[in-house]
C-alpha cells in the first residue's frame, strides 16, 4: 500500500510526528526485502540515497505531508557514507529515528549471489578488488569474497549504530516479520533483543551477548516433551522444576539488570542477547521468553525465537 500524505503541521508538528527508518547492511543482506516490507506499512521509500541529500528529502516530505519515511542507504554511497553516523545522531534529536542494519555470514552471501547470477555492486572496484584472473567473472567466488569483505570494511563504522538483524538464517516471511516489529518500538527508550537459536545453525551475527544452556536439562529427551517447543506449557513446567535452569535464569537476569542501565547511559539503543541451546526448541525458547517477560515494563522488548520462526514461515 503506498504511503498517503497526511494534513499539513506546522515544522514543528512535523518534525515530533515524522517517523523515519535508516535502513543499512551488507549487499545480499535482504534490504530489498526490508524496504518493501516497510512500503507495504505505509512508509515513503528510498533506495539508495546519498547522505547528503537526506535533509532535503525530510523538508520535501514533510512539506508534502508525510509522517513516515525509510531510506535505504549503504556502500553505494561512496565517500558519503562517513557523513552517516553524524547524520544518524543529529537525526536522532530531530525525529523519531529508527537505525535497522542488515548483516549476513559469507558463505550465505556466496550462495545468494550464485542463485540469483547477480554481481556485487563493489566487483567493479577493480583499483581495490585487485585484478582478476584470466576468464575469471565479476560473480566468481573469489572476486566476490574480495567484493564482501571490502563492503563490510567500508560499512563498519556504522554497523554498530542501531539495530543489528543477522539474515544468514532467515526466510524472506521471518525478515519482513521482524522489520515490522522494530519499526514499532519506542525511539526514546533502548531496546532489548532476545533471541534463541540453535548451535548447529550457526551462532547468531547480531548478538551483543550468547549464553550457551545446552549443558542444561534437555527435555529431547522425554518422548512427549520432544515433538513439543519451551512456548508449551508441559516444556516450560518441566524446565522450571529444574534448579540448574532456574539458576542460569537468574544469573542471566541478574547479568542484564546490572549492566543495561550503564549501557543505555552509554547511549546504547539496542541490545541482543542470543541464548542458544542444541536445537533451538526447547531450553534456550523457554529462557528467552522468561526473560522477554521479565524486562518487558522496563525497555523496549523484542523476542524472536530464529528455528521456531523458520519452521512456522515453511524452513526446515
Amino acid at each position: 500500500m503506498p504511503a498517503q500524505p497526511m494534513s499539513p503541521q506546522t515544522p514543528q508538528a512535523e518534525a515530533r510526528a515524522l517517523r523515519v527508518v535508516l535502513l543499512s547492511g551488507v549487499s545480499g543482506s535482504g534490504k530489498s526485502i526490508a524496504l518493501n516490507s516497510l512500503e507495504d506499512a505505509g512508509y515513503y521509500c528510498v533506495d539508495n540515497l546519498p547522505p547528503q541529500l537526506v535533509d532535503g528529502l525530510l523538508a520535501v516530505t514533510q512539506q508534502a505531508g508525510y509522517r513516515r519515511l525509510a531510506i535505504a542507504m549503504d556502500a553505494r554511497s561512496g565517500a558519503g557514507l562517513g557523513l552517516l553516523p553524524d547524520l544518524v545522531r543529529r537525526l536522532r534529536s530531530q525525529c523519531d529515528l529508527q537505525f535497522i542494519y542488515l548483516d549476513c555470514s559469507t558463505e550465505t552471501l556466496v550462495q545468494r549471489f550464485s542463485e540469483t547470477r547477480r554481481a556485487h555492486p563493489l566487483t567493479a572496484r577493480r583499483g581495490e578488488l585487485g585484478r582478476r584472473a584470466p576468464g575469471e567473472s565479476a560473480a566468481s567466488a573469489p572476486a566476490l569474497i574480495e567484493a564482501i569483505e571490502l563492503e563490510r570494511e567500508l560499512l563498519a563504522p556504522v554497523a554498530g549504530l542501531g539495530l543489528h538483524i543477522d539474515t544468514s538464517g532467515l526466510r524472506p516471511a521471518q525478515l519482513r516479520a521482524w522489520v515490522r516489529q522494530a519499526v514499532h518500538l519506542e525511539a526514546s527508550r533502548i531496546s532489548l533483543l532476545f533471541e534463541s537459536f540453535a548451535f548447529k545453525h550457526g551462532v547468531a551475527l547480531d548478538a551483543d551477548f550468547v549464553f550457551d544452556v545446552r549443558m542444561l536439562p534437555n527435555p529431547h529427551y522425554d518422548r512427549q516433551l520432544r515433538p513439543l517447543s519451551g512456548l508449551d506449557a508441559p516444556v516450560a513446567e518441566f524446565l522450571r522444576s529444574q534448579p540448574a535452569v532456574m539458576r542460569m535464569l537468574g544469573d542471566i537476569r541478574g547479568f542484564l539488570q546490572s549492566w543495561l542501565p550503564a549501557m543505555a547511559e552509554d547511549q546504547r539503543n539496542y541490545v541482543v542477547v542470543a541464548i542458544g541451546c542444541t536445537g533451538g526448541q526447547h531450553r534456550s525458547v523457554f529462557l528467552a521468553d522468561e526473560l522477554g517477560r521479565h524486562f518487558a515494563g522496563q525497555y523496549n522488548v523484542l523476542v524472536r525465537h530464529r528455528e521456531l520462526d523458520a519452521a512456522s514461515s515453511g524452513g526446515a
